[in-house]
């Protein structure tokens, strides 16, 4: 048997040297035999040291995603290439969309994606929230658009985000169906909320105007999708971003586990036993 622990939006740069050493020790005491980090580690400058800097206290494979904020300051592109090339030279450090389906006992298997808030729940056109993504992210950046016209052309956006969304989908539409073909049951680790229900603010389902920033439609739909074709077996999510717990049976076989955040004071979320 072996015991998974699970983090999400760790965010390691509001913490001091001191202050992350005694989460590492919170994590070194929980025995895990392998570490799931949900994304939003650190910002893209200090990413790649945050990642080592986990490994080196760690003695355990760590499998991670990436989440929103570790864009912050470079392009998705750019970070994706030095993070695959980073897991690839690490004795531990695996990165879920270069991992494909991962083993983690005779019975279950996991696989995962970044993914990102497709802009497809909720009400994107009348929402009047201006996330930090559509400044700092480089293919998101709106910023230009604001310095020129002092407003932003919304369709272009929800293209952008769409397109994230998709590429999400039918990655964890192939892995998760390969997954499924040889284990009864799957964890599916990523970062941004696949269902409305699964999207929690402050104990609350998130409204309209934060949905389409908070959860990805077209990853939910892909999940449904495998199941469909594969009614016998079990998959448990587990997501954050929002910074709010939460737990949703979409399913009777399909679980959502929504992890909770605060600034500075990062947390093991739940351990699982598989």
């Amino acid at each position: 048997m072996a015991r998974i622990g699970w983090v999400t939006d760790i965010h390691l740069d509001w913490l001091e040297p001191q202050r992350r050493l005694r989460f590492y020790k919170t994590l070194q005491a929980a025995a895990l035999d392998v570490l799931l980090i949900g994304g939003d580690i650190g910002h893209a400058d200090s990413l790649p040291c945050f990642l080592t800097e986990v490994e080196d206290a760690i003695d355990a494979p760590i499998y991670f995603v990436l989440g929103n904020h570790d864009f912050y300051g470079s392009s998705i592109a750019s970070v994706k290439e030095r993070v695959c090339r980073h897991a690839a030279a690490s004795r531990r450090l695996r990165w879920m969309p270069a991992e494909g389906v991962v083993k983690l006992s005779e019975t279950t298997a996991l696989v995962g994606h970044d993914s990102w808030a497709d802009g497809r729940c909720g009400d994107f056109f009348r929402s009047d929230l201006l996330l930090n993504d559509y400044l700092l992210i480089e293919e998101l950046s709106i910023a230009a658009e604001m310095r020129r016209f002092d407003s932003y052309d919304k369709q272009k956006l929800f293209q952008k985000l769409n397109a994230l969304g998709d590429e999400a989908a039918e990655y964890i539409r192939r892995v998760l169906g390969e997954a499924l073909g040889a284990f009864p049951s799957a964890f599916v680790l990523t970062h941004a909320p696949p269902f409305r229900e699964s999207c929690w603010h402050q104990g609350k389902i998130s409204d309209q105007n934060s949905l389409p920033h908070f959860a990805c439609r077209v990853f939910g739909e892909a999940l449904l999708e495998v199941l469909d074709q594969h009614p016998g077996c079990r998959v448990t999510v587990l997501c954050g971003h929002t910074h709010s717990a939460g737990f949703a049976q979409i399913r009777p076989n399909l679980s959502v586990w929504t992890g909770r955040a605060e600034y500075g004071r990062p947390i093991l979320q739940k351990t699982f036993d598989v």
